[in-house]
């Protein structure tokens, strides 16, 4: 009869023990690749930017880009635009009770605000795209400025079409209103010019 060997307790694994052991290959594979590379691949080329500094560079620009596309859109949809610019036709749709819109008033309200919405992507697609170029005009080491000229003069032409599209919009917009929910828009406009900002509302984490 054989004797049987101790027993032997299986011990519950830690969190911590998993994390080490998922992140084990990571680390070897992560030596390995440096122990691959010569000394001489790990210094940058003469007369070039480390690679930390491109990547760095790159990051800005795409930050840049990301807040004008904000700012772009804030100006497109939101506060902060000259009293005649305002979202109105947005404001009107949200006060149709109050104005007592037809049916055919929220149509036609809806139509052009889709209109104005689909050219505003566009354009603004366009600008992003010529905001792109010109930055890469400027990162040369002589600029073409005749480029740049055409460059600057295109993303300016293309921010004017946006903006003459928002008041023609506005303009249509109002001219579906009688005379009477003119009066009654402009009122609800005061009152809502008089009310304070709203604080921001935090978000819990």
């Amino acid at each position: 009869m054989t004797q049987a060997g101790p027993m032997i307790i299986a011990q519950p694994v830690t969190r911590r023990e998993v994390s080490m052991r998922s992140r084990f290959p990571l680390i070897i594979l992560l030596l390995a690749l440096g122990a691959a590379v010569p000394p001489s691949a790990a210094e940058p080329p003469a007369g070039r930017p480390a690679v930390h500094d491109e990547l760095s560079r790159s990051l800005d620009e795409l930050a840049s880009q990301l807040h004008g596309l904000t700012d772009r859109w804030r100006g497109h949809f939101g506060r902060g635009e000259a009293p005649g610019e305002r979202p109105l036709i947005t404001l009107m749709l949200g006060w149709r009770q109050e104005l007592g819109l037809s049916a055919a008033q929220i149509e036609s309200l809806e139509r052009l605000r889709t209109e104005f919405q689909r050219g505003a992507i566009r354009r603004d697609a366009d600008l992003r795209v010529a905001e792109m170029d010109l930055a890469a005009l400027l990162r040369t080491d002589t600029v073409d400025l005749a480029a740049a000229e055409a460059k600057v003069r295109e993303i300016e032409r293309l921010r004017a079409e946006t903006r003459l599209a928002r008041i023609r919009a506005i303009e249509e917009g109002k001219a579906q209103l009688t005379v009477e929910q003119r009066a009654t828009l402009r009122t609800l406009l005061a009152q809502q010019a008089a009310r304070p900002p709203e604080p921001p509302v935090r978000r819990s984490r």
